[in-house]
């Protein structure tokens, strides 16, 4: 299972939200790039990184932030956030982006994000499912479709997505643990897809139980900033799996 850290950006500075209200935004580093190469300094190889910014102007804002760390680290970085348009996704790519995550484009603008999966692939993008009560949110997390998530991620895999990140809003940014119950539903329901667990992740502990489940990989956010998790651990976590 890979471990995928996140850097979450407002006007260039690592922050962490709670439950996606930005008024609960919490500053960590005012430089992302010094976050991430300390990452990269204890063996992590993805990142994901959020245009929080973006999300809520519906539009790439800070893809300077993406080329920065992009081109000064060897960092996998799949990039999510506010993209809503081929110009948008054009930049993201450019500036260094590894794959990019869509995820209100996929509720609002389903002709899009299908074109994005013709035109770069399934290893390139990325569906972002991220639910209310098993309802996909959007917007930045600042509004509820009527989508139902397990049928919402079931009708892409069809179209050809491959990877998926279900980040339970409830949890996020919670450190109460993550959604075990919705991960192993939607595994149990869902074929051929490779699920990225997000939100809630509060304890080294739980990250042996998301790989018993088949999670293919694992985003950990507030955890590290908070020091639940050490680096350490994830360092011994991945040389040993």
């Amino acid at each position: 299972m890979r471990i995928i850290p996140a850097i979450d950006i407002i006007s260039g500075k690592c922050v962490r939200l709670s439950k996606g209200d930005y008024a609960t935004e919490k500053v960590y580093n005012e430089h992302p790039l010094e976050v991430a190469k300390m990452f990269e300094n204890h063996g992590i190889k993805h990142l994901h990184l959020v245009d929080l910014d973006g999300a809520k102007a519906s539009h790439i804002v800070n893809y300077k932030v993406l080329e920065t760390i992009a081109s000064k680290t060897n960092l996998a970085i799949d990039f999510g956030g506010g993209l809503k348009s081929d110009e948008d996704l054009k930049i993201a790519f450019e500036s260094g982006a590894n794959q990019i995550t869509g995820g209100s484009i996929a509720v609002k603008n389903p002709e899009i994000f299908k074109n994005w999966l013709q035109n770069y692939g399934a290893d390139k993008i990325i569906l972002g499912a991220d639910a209310n009560n098993e309802k996909v949110a959007v917007g930045g997390w600042l509004e509820e479709s009527d989508k139902e998530l397990i049928p919402f991620i079931q009708s892409y895999v069809k179209e050809g997505v491959s990877y998926v990140i279900c980040t339970d809003i409830s949890k996020d940014g919670m450190l109460q643990g993550p959604s075990f119950d919705l991960y192993q539903k939607i595994l149990n329901t869902t074929k051929n897809i490779k699920l990225i667990a997000s939100g809630g992740i509060s304890t080294f502990d739980e990250l042996p139980r998301l790989v018993e489940m088949g999670c293919e990989g694992t985003i950990v956010g507030k955890a590290i900033y908070e020091h639940k998790i050490s680096m350490k651990q994830l360092e011994n976590f991945i040389l040993n799996n």
